[in-house]
């Protein structure tokens, strides 16, 4: 099978964008039940190229270790790229439970009778082919291909250098899968290896429908910048949580030391710590306690620091940075409006929390924050689309169109209107003539029955 990837290298991209074109088409017509059967195919080839997946991946670390030294790659993405383990066993389990959730295509959302024997209903409906770009983490690779085989789209994957021969395995062993399974195309997934490969994706708009990017700040914006693709994600997870006057202590423990330190390295990690300056003296201390002791480095507001043994004094540019690492920035507020604004100015719009025993400061907060994700006495290293039960996720959206927060199948998904009728034309309708009815069809496959 790695053959057939290699061969699969040696395309054009405008005759991998082609071949994802006609993949997506076929894969519309595709049952829920041959889906599932080819997610479960998957699972099994992953599991039976174990080795050599977890070879490759190896090889992937060795190499990557030498850039971290030299300082070409960073220890956060090195982190990211490990697959051995309960990694490996997470990918499995992924597959399997996307081959779980409720098929997303065809759910009726609407159904109006506009006349008699005229009937609308709109449907969902997979978005086409979908380019996505990732940097470290091969196990997105699979992520990213299982939901877009679930959800009927095609998918094009380019990963990033430092885990090519990882993405080059578990691709191989995903489009196997597809060849053993009758009526699916093994085009839905296809793997790019260069950049000069996506700088021309990024100009296929007549083949590609969706551009997602998974990576750096830089990453995303130079997409952004460079394609008349919509693009869907984000550009920085600068997270928050914020300390309330009316916070519990132990509560505002747990929060802000899951957010920070259980996993530095992903966008959902908080980057800030803002503190009701009501509670520096009484909760900000143990808080701080926890971080230092967990190997946290705390940049603190001149308010915040005299109560933060060995905590260093925060820089402007500390509020407004992503560090991915085992960084905080500590700021101290006058209020519950202040800390609202301060984090609408200066975080990602992303995943921000409030740690309060005042559910209305809460409701405020969580009305207030324009974020994709808005918790309330809850860590943001929630914020994923595997603890939401989507299965997994092709990644985290900051739009406001279409998907938002943690993208699942839903996200995967956009709409179509079907209309039936009986020979009925425009003419017959306005001033003087017929109405239109505009009554609701009860049809069992609408939402909420």
């Amino acid at each position: 099978m790695s053959s057939e990837v290699d061969q699969h290298k040696e395309l054009g991209v405008g005759e991998v964008a082609e071949r994802a074109r006609r993949a997506s088409l076929a894969l519309a017509g595709l049952s829920t039940d041959v889906k599932n059967r080819a997610l479960a195919s998957v699972g099994k080839a992953v599991e039976r190229r174990r080795d050599e997946i977890l070879l490759a991946n190896r090889e992937d670390k060795r190499e990557a270790e030498k850039e971290v030294a030299s300082g070409q790659l960073s220890k956060a993405l090195f982190k990211r790229l490990d697959l051995e383990g309960a990694k490996f066993d997470a990918v499995l389990e992924g597959l399997a439970d996307v081959a779980k959730l409720p098929d997303p295509v065809g759910q009726v959302t609407l159904a109006t009778r506009l006349d008699d024997g005229l009937e609308l209903y709109r449907v969902t409906s997979p978005i086409g082919v979908v380019g996505v770009i990732f940097e470290a983490r091969p196990d997105a690779a699979v992520q990213i291909a299982s939901l877009g085989l679930k959800s009927a789209n095609a998918v094009i994957l380019k990963g990033g250098r430092e885990a090519t021969r990882s993405n080059r395995a578990l691709v191989a062993a995903f489009r196997e899968a597809l060849e053993e399974t009758p009526g699916m195309p093994p085009d839905a997934v296809q793997l790019l290896s260069t950049r000069e490969e996506v700088r021309g994706l990024l100009e296929l708009d007549e083949w590609i429908d969706l551009i997602i990017p998974r990576g750096s700040n830089e990453l995303v914006r130079s997409i952004q910048e460079s394609t008349r693709i919509p693009v869907l994600g984000h550009a920085d997870g600068l997270c928050a949580v914020y300390i309330d006057k009316a916070a519990d202590r132990e509560k505002a423990v747990a929060v802000a030391l899951d957010s920070k330190a259980q996993y530095p390295a992903v966008c959902n990690a908080a980057e800030t710590l803002v503190v009701h300056e009501d509670v520096v003296q009484t909760i900000l201390p143990a808080v701080g306690q926890a971080l230092i002791a967990a190997g946290v480095e705390l940049r603190a507001d001149n308010r915040a620091l005299p109560h933060l043994p060995g905590a260093k004094s925060s820089q402007a540019a500390d509020f407004s940075t992503e560090f991915l690492d085992l960084v905080l920035a500590v700021k101290t507020v006058k209020s519950l409006e202040e800390a609202i604004d301060h984090i609408n100015r200066h975080g990602s719009h992303h995943t921000d929390a409030i740690v309060t025993e005042d559910s209305e400061a809460a409701e405020r907060f969580l009305s207030g924050v324009d974020s994709a994700g808005v918790y309330h006495n809850a860590s943001t290293r929630f914020a994923d689309g595997f603890r939401y039960g989507f299965g997994a996720e092709v990644g985290v959206s900051t739009n406001k169109t279409h998907a938002r927060g943690p993208v699942g199948l839903e996200g995967m998904v956009i709409y179509k209107y079907r209309l039936y009728g009986k020979g009925h034309g425009v003419a017959a309708y306005g001033p003087g003539k017929k109405s239109f009815l505009h009554e609701s069809i009860d049809d069992p496959r609408l939402p909420d029955r």
